[in-house]
């Protein structure tokens, strides 16, 4: 679930410590503790132990770390422009906005600094969004935003309109997600799929390339890019130590953050940009079923996946090269462990059979919450563990955008800009490189959370466009961006284990960001649109 990425930088992601190798004789411990999603330095990224093995710790206690005494440069000063740029609409009148949409000016701004320049921690933005909105262009607000004009009465929602982002639907599907990833950790299915899928790609270095992408792929389209990539990483180590050409090794490492980033496209809870489009589109009236938004993507990131195997094989992977595994199941067959192995596997058929139930996947992302709870398979302390942080900042995405939307702003941004000129096509693959780049340099939801309501408000504007359409082209796109260490969590991990370059890395996550957004903007819409998706 690349609920992608922070630590590096993406929020999405959850940090995770290490897990032992899945192989002949590995020790099986408990899970270990997750840490907040922000922008920090990534602390899932595996630590060594032994002759190239990265162990688990087995930690039980959640240790906090004493702030930084000083904020770094950057973040100074994006304290100050945050702060600027907040009070210009209250001081100069921007011509063609009403006070609300001038307040609501203000708000985007600050959230743009502080996400960009990470001033504050990305969540704390999120949530201060909301409480600026309820106090500046909500109903009752500590100013009234209407300034006694009647005709701006609809411009100002309700302030539980802005709080119940904080309980949106599309949270409840990702806290399903979260509980699922969780256990899938605590009773090592992860590490156990890892090693039945991986039996069929022994031999070739390049097949077992291939299937270490392919399984990373998978797990990532359900658990958090960072916890998939730290699980297989576990499991690469010793293969890596056993691969004579620095080129090779390089190759393989890079495999696995390349695919866990794509992976986490696939589904609405991969990754957040996913539900930060889900979420936006649902406050206009349209509804996504996890079904329908695994068709649009799964194919994409499937196609992108494959493409990029050709492209490691073809700079990193030599012919002949091979690769010895020896890599074993260890199936936790506990009556929790069981339920646990029933209630994931319910949910996801649920999940993907919803035109067919009817059940809304946000209800269905309910279900393992609590009947995992219930029948005590998890606990408070799971609970604990579970990646808050990254609902927090997809809720202050969303309030953002329904602001955006209600207060007239996203009118004024779309008109201020020739999109006209550009046409449907040319607009949003202008937004979707947009998104790609501010992928590559910062949070992937905060990008998303930029630039998806924009996209929304644009498709009002532009004669002929799909809003849905044009939501999930940006938000795929904001989750392309892995040409730099920083630019992912996964990235950071990889980058970490000392077997991979930043060059190789860019030019890698140049290529296939790039090129994929390419064919994300051109190539997809009129597919989806011929396969009647929208």
């Amino acid at each position: 679930m690349s609920l992608s990425s922070e630590g590096a930088t993406d929020e999405s992601s959850r940090s995770r410590s290490s897990r032992t190798p899945v192989g002949k004789g590995a020790p099986r411990s408990g899970s270990p503790a997750s840490s907040s999603s922000g922008r920090k330095k990534d602390t899932g990224a595996p630590e060594k132990g032994g002759a190239g093995v990265f162990r688990r710790p087995r930690e039980t206690v959640r240790t906090f770390r004493k702030p930084p005494s000083s904020l770094k440069t950057i973040q100074k000063v994006g304290l100050v422009l945050g702060i600027i740029a907040f009070f210009i609409p209250f001081i100069f009148d921007i011509p063609g906005l009403d006070e609300p949409g001038e307040r609501m000016l203000g708000i985007f701004l600050l959230a743009i600094v502080f996400w960009v320049t990470e001033a504050v921690p990305l969540t704390a933005t999120a949530v201060l969004v909301i409480l600026l909105e309820v106090l500046l262009v909500a109903q009752g607000a500590l100013f009234n935003p209407t300034v006694g004009n009647p005709e701006l009465a609809e411009m100002a929602l309700p302030a539980s309109a802005y709080f119940a982002t904080l309980a949106n639907p599309v949270i409840i599907l990702f806290l399903g997600g979260f509980m699922i990833a969780d256990g899938a950790e605590k009773y090592g299915l992860d590490k156990n799929i890892t090693a039945v899928m991986l039996k069929p790609f022994a031999g070739s270095a390049r097949s077992t390339v291939l299937g270490l992408m392919l399984i990373t792929g998978v797990l990532s389209a359900f658990m958090s890019n960072t916890a998939t990539t730290a699980t297989m990483f576990a499991v690469v180590i010793p293969i890596l130590t056993s691969i004579k050409s620095a080129k090779a090794r390089s190759g393989v490492a890079l495999a696995i953050p390349l695919a866990a980033n794509v992976g986490g496209i696939a589904t609405p809870v991969g990754t957040p940009p996913n539900a930060i489009a889900i979420g936006a589109l649902e406050t206009h009236g349209i509804n996504v079923s996890f079904a329908h938004w695994a068709m649009m993507a799964a194919p994409f990131a499937i196609v992108v996946l494959l493409a990029s195997w050709l492209l490691l094989c073809a700079l990193f992977i030599p012919k002949g090269e091979v690769i010895n595994l020896e890599v074993e199941a260890d199936w936790d067959m506990s009556g929790k462990a069981r339920i646990f192995y029933a209630v994931a596997a319910l949910t996801i058929i649920l999940w993907m059979t919803e035109p067919l139930h009817g059940i809304s996947s946000n209800t269905v992302g309910f279900i393992p919450v609590a009947l995992l709870l219930s029948l005590r398979v998890m606990d408070g302390d799971d609970v604990k563990k579970l990646d808050w942080p990254v609902l927090w900042l997809v809720s202050g995405g969303i309030a953002l955008g329904t602001g955006v939307g209600a207060t007239g702003l996203d009118a004024w941004l779309v008109n201020s800009i020739g999109w006209e000129s550009l046409g449907i096509m040319g607009a949003m693959l202008v937004l979707a490189l947009v998104g790609l780049g501010f992928a590559n340099v910062m949070s992937h939801s905060a990008a998303a959370n930029l630039l998806v309501p924009l996209a929304i408000s644009l498709s009002s504007a532009l004669p002929g466009s799909d809003t849905m359409l044009i939501a999930v082209v940006v938000a795929i796109a904001c989750s392309l961006g892995m040409s730099l260490p920083i630019s992912t969590p996964p990235n950071a991990i990889a980058y970490s284990t000392g077997m991979c370059s930043v060059k190789g890395m860019a030019i890698l996550g140049v290529i296939v960001g790039v090129v994929s957004t390419l064919v994300l903007a051109l190539a997809m819409p009129p597919l989806w649109q011929m396969m009647g998706l929208v």
